[in-house]
């Protein structure tokens, strides 16, 4: 059934004081300015400079006077005023052009009284062109004259603005403290400025110099950046600017940093400007709307079926629960803002129409809040809602019924039969006891103190993210305020059985904040790093069973959508890499041989493996230690092959001795490739006592000699006392002695000699005394035939 856009009626405008003022203003005069204050009880109207008196009108509603303002001919009205959301009394800003800002509140009485004045361009010399007021601030743009900022040279002669900001406090009986005065822009064309509740959009204005008309900026406060951008280019570029660390731009100088902005664009043609919570809205004169956001993308919306009537013709824009609100004239248009489709067009029985914007979160009274969730129109007819009316007929299910709907939804994902469940089943069914405990409670058949009990741990986290929330709203420290709030996010996530929609949440939130997930995980597993570059957890068992949890189920996942321990692997290679091996490690050890380390899927480290991306493209470094510490014999040999090949002999050795006597077999096969890289070049003489120290135990000296001469080439020519020049050096006993001292020490036999060369290593290294010199007896020469034999003759002579 489709659903139709309504006009309710809100207020005729008697309840408003200055009723009657209030309506002849409105219907006289179309070009009058309007602003709503954020508790919604306030109106103010403001005319154009020059128009007749009175200039300024505000209306309140409820108990309370009207304040009217006229100014003379010759005497300026004021260039805008602003409501200033303050939750205890309200408060109104006048700025002219000549600089000057006045204070305005309640008196002690009825009426209203000036609280305070000020100039906002001290030293005089300058004209205000354009103020906005983002929530806390005060922004204007000036117009110096020539040499107040330096020199200007004649190129740059319409470049004669600067844009200021200072800060706005509440103060007791002043009503407002203004801060100090600091630039933002200097050197610049001249601005239109239009505040949304985050941004500040910097527009060009029909005065802007033509190199720049094309160019947009918008502030975010609250990040301290300003997004640069020109749609008609298709380029947009972030910088640093905030006040409290002192930031400011030249134009000239930030344009030139940004590649192509300079480049001769279309000047942005814009009919109307109208900022919104989902950014700035654009209408040309086409009938075209677009949306500019905060990140300075642009995007169409839709095309009206109307065209502004040429520049002084009405229009309004605004944005409520996904839908564009434009009016034209007398025509009001409604259009889905996600697709540009026209949903609806009505008529008005007049055309001097203004939006407004909806009361500021968190200070609607209960009449606001009924009415929440539309846009307000203020004619002189009275004050209108627009909404959508919820189809006839239409039942919507009782909080039971949901219950048992989204438990039944639960448990089809968990179950294995083909048959699917029915909210009568779980009703009726004693095993499926959460959903009939959650019905229970909201039929009020549990006692409101055991209930309170049992909630209270969740009502005191509730209630410090609504907190969180309404200081995110307010622009209070709004990064620390993300930060928190993602860290909450990730620790209720964790609380949860993270399948389906509470792990693309998670996935989510890592992507966006990855320094506060990973903080909120920290603090979840307890994670401490010792001395030695290792980590130790003290989260107890369970948790760590959901964070290495099987991979039975990814290929059920959409695509992106990664598994948690994937999802940790792939945190820390973005923030802190060298952490990534000692995680894993630590995974491993808490999961022990059976489901942690893989279960009947991947092993843990092939699946950090799988997140440094395809082999080949991985992180050497990172590769190298996810293999060395896996702990199995094929990924440790294959590190090892890559460190052989890279010659890393001190790494190989140092990795081969860490696996201690608990892994002889794999310290056996790392010798073993050493040992041949030994016998056949000399690159690895310098590492031979380490190399001994990992000679295996049981290994005798003949079985050592028998892998050496395995692993030698076979010598074609007879060998020579010396290499050849060039050639690498032979292999030499020398070389070989410290090693066959390893193996023969370690086999230290207690019976006879095993080994024929065992008794060669047990030589002390001291040959036998040397027998004295003489003559030969008779019985030495027989002893010794051959040699009497040869010393007959010279004996003879």
């Amino acid at each position: 059934m489709k659903r139709a856009g309504t006009l309710r009626l809100l207020s005729d405008l008697s309840n408003f004081s200055g009723a009657a003022r209030l309506r002849e203003l409105l219907a006289g005069d179309p070009t009058i300015r309007v602003r709503y204050s954020p508790d919604g009880r306030h109106l103010l109207l403001l005319r154009p400079l020059g128009a007749p008196s009175p200039q300024l009108l505000v209306a309140v509603r409820g108990p309370g006077e009207e304040l009217e303002r006229a100014w003379p001919a010759g005497h300026p009205s004021p260039l805008d005023a602003f409501f200033l959301p303050w939750p205890v009394r309200p408060a109104l800003i006048l700025v002219w052009e000549s600089g000057l800002a006045e204070v305005w509140g309640p008196g002690v009485g009825p009426g209203w009284r000036l609280l305070r004045s000020t100039e906002l361009c001290p030293g005089g010399g300058a004209r205000v062109v354009a103020v906005a007021a983002p929530r806390g601030r005060l922004v204007w743009c000036e117009e110096r004259q020539a040499g107040a900022e330096g020199h200007l040279e004649s190129p740059t002669a319409p470049i004669n603005h600067c844009v200021c900001v200072r800060s706005l406090e509440p103060s007791g009986e002043a009503g407002t403290n203004l801060g100090r005065r600091h630039i933002l822009l200097r050197h610049c064309p001249p601005f239109g400025l239009l505040a949304s509740r985050k941004d500040l959009f910097l527009v060009p204005t029909a005065t802007t110099w033509p190199g720049a008309a094309h160019i947009l900026l918008i502030w975010s406060p609250g990040k301290g950046k300003v997004m640069v951008a020109a749609p008609c280019l298709g380029l947009s570029y972030s910088k640093s600017l905030n006040p409290g660390r002192g930031d400011t731009w030249d134009f000239l100088t930030l344009l030139r940093g940004l590649p192509g902005l300079l480049s001769p664009g279309q000047p942005l043609i814009v009919h109307t400007w109208a900022p919104t919570p989902q950014g700035l809205l654009l209408l040309d004169f086409k009938g075209t709307v677009s949306l500019m956001q905060s990140h300075g993308g642009t995007r169409a919306v839709g095309t009206l079926q109307e065209a502004p009537i040429g520049p002084a013709g009405s229009a309004a824009l605004g944005t409520f629960h996904g839908t564009l609100a434009c009016v034209l004239g007398s025509t009001l248009e409604l259009l889905d803002l996600s697709s540009g489709q026209l949903l609806e067009r009505k008529v008005l029985s007049t055309d001097r129409v203004h939006l407004l914007e909806p009361p500021a979160p968190g200070m609607e009274n209960e009449e606001e809040l009924e009415m929440q969730g539309g846009l307000r129109l203020l004619s002189a007819l009275g004050l209108f809602q627009i909404g959508w009316e919820a189809p006839q007929g239409l039942e919507l299910p009782s909080a039971e019924g949901l219950v048992f709907e989204e438990a039944c939804k639960y448990y089809q994902r968990r179950s294995l039969r083909g048959a699917p469940l029915t909210p009568d089943e779980l009703r009726h069914n004693s095993t499926f006891r959460a959903p009939q405990a959650l019905a229970s409670i909201l039929q009020g058949h549990v006692a409101p103190s055991t209930l309170l009990t049992t909630l209270r741990g969740e009502l005191r986290d509730y209630r410090g993210l609504e907190q969180l929330k309404a200081q995110l709203v307010a622009g209070d420290d709004e990064e620390a305020g993300w930060t928190e709030l993602a860290e909450q996010e990730v620790a209720r996530l964790l609380r949860t059985e993270l399948m389906g929609d509470q792990l693309a949440q998670l996935n989510t939130v890592f992507q966006a904040l990855p320094t506060a997930a990973w903080g909120a995980v920290l603090r979840a597993l307890q994670l401490q790093a010792d001395g030695n570059g290792r980590l130790r957890s003290q989260a107890p068992p369970d948790v760590w069973k959901k964070v290495l949890g099987s991979t039975a189920a990814e290929k059920e996942l959409p695509n992106r959508i990664l598994p948690l321990f994937e999802l940790l692997c792939q945190c820390l290679c973005r923030l802190e890499p060298r952490w990534l091996p000692p995680f894993v490690e630590l995974a491993q050890q808490q999961g022990g041989p059976g489901w942690g380390a893989g279960g009947p899927g991947l092993p843990l480290y092939r699946r950090a493996l799988a997140v440094l991306g395809e082999e080949g493209t991985r992180p050497e470094a990172l590769e190298l230690e996810l293999l060395l510490g896996s702990g199995r014999p094929k990924a440790v040999l294959q590190a090892v092959g890559q460190l052989v090949q890279k010659e890393q002999w001190e790494r190989v050795l140092e990795a081969g001795l860490a696996l201690g006597p608990s892994s002889p077999l794999l310290r056996s096969e790392i010798f073993k490739l050493l040992l041949a890289e030994f016998a056949q070049h000399r690159r690895l003489d310098a590492h031979l006592p380490l190399l001994c120290r990992l000679c295996p135990p049981d290994l005798a000296p003949a079985e050592l000699l028998l892998l050496l001469r395995s692993h030698l080439a076979d010598e074609l020519e007879p060998p020579t006392p010396f290499p050849e020049p060039g050639a690498e050096p032979p292999l030499t006993v020398g070389l070989l002695r410290a090693l066959l001292e390893q193996t023969g020490a370690q086999r230290q036999p207690l019976g006879p000699v095993l080994s024929l060369y065992e008794d060669i290593l047990r030589d002390p290294g001291t040959p036998p005394p040397t027998p004295p010199r003489g003559p030969m007896t008779t019985l030495q020469a027989l002893d010794y035939p051959g040699l009497g034999t040869i010393w007959a003759g010279p004996l003879c002579d």
